[in-house]
């Protein structure tokens, strides 16, 4: 998907009335017909707004009759053949979706409530909610109502709205994960992005996706299994939110007998609501440990190691490949992230031996340590690590640990650019991720020929392999840590040794 230049070639667009898939899942479809010979541009999805408006910047505007609940099929292909052979493969992973979905029902349930009303009271205990953020309150309130806890996946939820769910939620006795809540996993099933991790003793309370896979990745690696990951929302230890889901969170797994110890992972929490979260915790039956980074605190790796500790489990190697280039005489660190947690934890290790790094997303905003958060650029001077995961990065696109494109972009501009760089970013694998992130970044390792060290968070059970994509990624010539605080570690002292 690409909104510049408009393809050339033949071109299809259609819109479908009575389909719906969600967001990512047409992203998938997207990406995958437009890596078929002879297709220059595809997009399918729903035609809102701003779906219309990457379309038209496509030269692959459908005209009039469009509504947000229509589908839209636009494709560009270099000949007859390459184009009807696009359009018959979204038609098929439609039809496959269709099938997955199972018999249609007389009258389709178009609310969480109705879908909640046709199901016996002992039914699900969790419901997942995943539409466009302004459409996300009303369907999490319903399912509150009818005594349900939620996890919130959609994001552009206004934060007045999330507080209004999670005090209505804490009033019924029930939790809502979110909004933006990218993983979890419940007694062992894993929702939206997580690992194949085995179960266990410890819970995890999260503000944070990525943060939550490096920590469930590390136990499993330790031979420590999760009992639950309870994901937050981002913003739950913000000010505005005032830790409202962590605190019913620690007490839901205060209560499951499963739950042993918990662990607490965030990107840096609002002083004020830490304070509050860590009295509440000193209250528990079950300890508490956490992993909220800030600058001092242990980082996330070395969080693990400390509950490991804990818990009488010696701390194990942490599995790496470490072959990589030398760095050139006055090299800068360019971050590629697509974790954001994993972009402030690399910029808190980073910080004190670099001093200024510039991020769209900066630990401290105030010193003007910015770039533009909609169009960050990799390739400006100096030392930058950039969240391609960050909202604003995401509108319309898939998230950077589906679609590659962005990172691979910048990746490209930096070798382009001239300027010594050491290159520093993270892979996540598991459940949502790419297939085979290594097949599409090791080729674009050797090409940009700059020093490279890669964040590998999975486990070998998740679907891609841990050692299978570290091996890729170390004959393209990258240094490969299961730990991010590790693989920033090595970027800073490739840094050094070229000083």
């Amino acid at each position: 998907m690409s909104a510049s230049p408009p393809p050339t070639g033949l071109r299809h667009v259609s819109l479908r009335s009575g389909v719906y898939a969600d967001s990512v899942r047409l992203m998938q479809v997207s990406r995958d017909v437009g890596a078929r010979d002879g297709v220059t541009a595809v997009l399918v999805a729903m035609a809102t707004p701003l779906n219309l408006e990457l379309a038209a910047g496509m030269g692959l505007s459908p005209g009039d009759g469009t509504s947000p609940d229509r589908l839209l099929v636009a494709i560009a292909a270099v000949d007859d053949d390459a184009l009807a052979a696009a359009v018959a493969a979204v038609d098929a992973a439609l039809a496959a979706r269709e099938r997955a979905a199972g018999p249609a029902q007389a009258v389709p349930l178009r609310t969480v409530g109705a879908g909640l009303d046709a199901l016996p009271t002992d039914g699900p205990a969790l419901a997942i909610v995943s539409v466009p953020g302004r459409y996300a309150v009303a369907e999490a309130a319903d399912a509150i109502a009818a005594g349900r806890s939620v996890l919130v996946f959609s994001d552009g939820v206004p934060v007045e709205h999330e507080v209004a769910l999670k005090r209505a939620a804490h009033d019924a006795g029930v939790l809502v994960m979110g909004p933006d809540c990218g993983t979890a996993i419940v007694s062992g099933l894993a929702l939206g992005f997580a690992n194949v991790v085995r179960r266990g003793p410890v819970g995890l309370v999260a503000a944070s996706g990525t943060g939550a896979q490096q920590v469930s990745c590390l136990l499993d690696t330790a031979g420590v299994g999760v009992s639950h990951v309870l994901g937050v929302g981002g913003r739950d230890l913000s000010e505005a939110v005032g830790g409202l889901g962590t605190l019913d969170a620690l007490a839901a797994l205060d209560a499951d007998p499963a739950t042993e110890r918990v662990l607490l992972v965030s990107k840096p929490p609002a002083p004020s609501v830490a304070e509050e979260v860590r009295a509440a915790s000193e209250g528990l039956s079950v300890p508490v440990r956490s992993a909220a980074l800030s600058p001092g605190s242990p980082d996330l790796t070395a969080a693990v190691e400390a509950l490991l500790a804990d818990m009488g489990v010696a701390v194990p190697s942490w599995p790496s490949r470490s072959t990589t280039r030398p760095a050139a005489q006055g090299a800068v660190l360019k971050g590629l992230y697509a974790g954001g947690t994993l972009a402030d934890e690399a910029m808190l290790l980073a910080a004190p031996v670099l001093g200024d790094v510039r991020s769209n997303t900066p630990l401290r905003p105030e010193l003007g340590s910015v770039v533009d958060p909609s169009a960050p650029d990799l390739s400006a001077s100096g030392h930058v690590v950039i969240d391609f995961g960050d909202d604003a990065l995401t509108v319309g696109r898939a998230h950077p640990m589906i679609d590659p494109t962005l990172r691979l972009e910048a990746l490209a501009r930096v070798a382009a650019s001239g300027e010594p760089a050491v290159v520093l970013m993270d892979v996540v694998l598991g459940h949502g991720a790419g297939p085979d992130p290594a097949a599409t970044l090791a080729p674009a390792l050797q090409a940009a020929g700059l020093p490279a060290v890669v964040a590998l968070i999975g486990t070998e059970a998740d679907p891609q392999g841990w050692s299978r994509q570290a091996d890729a990624l170390a004959a393209a010539g990258a240094a490969v840590f299961a730990s991010n605080a590790a693989a920033t570690r090595h970027a800073l002292d490739l840094l050094g040794a070229a000083r």
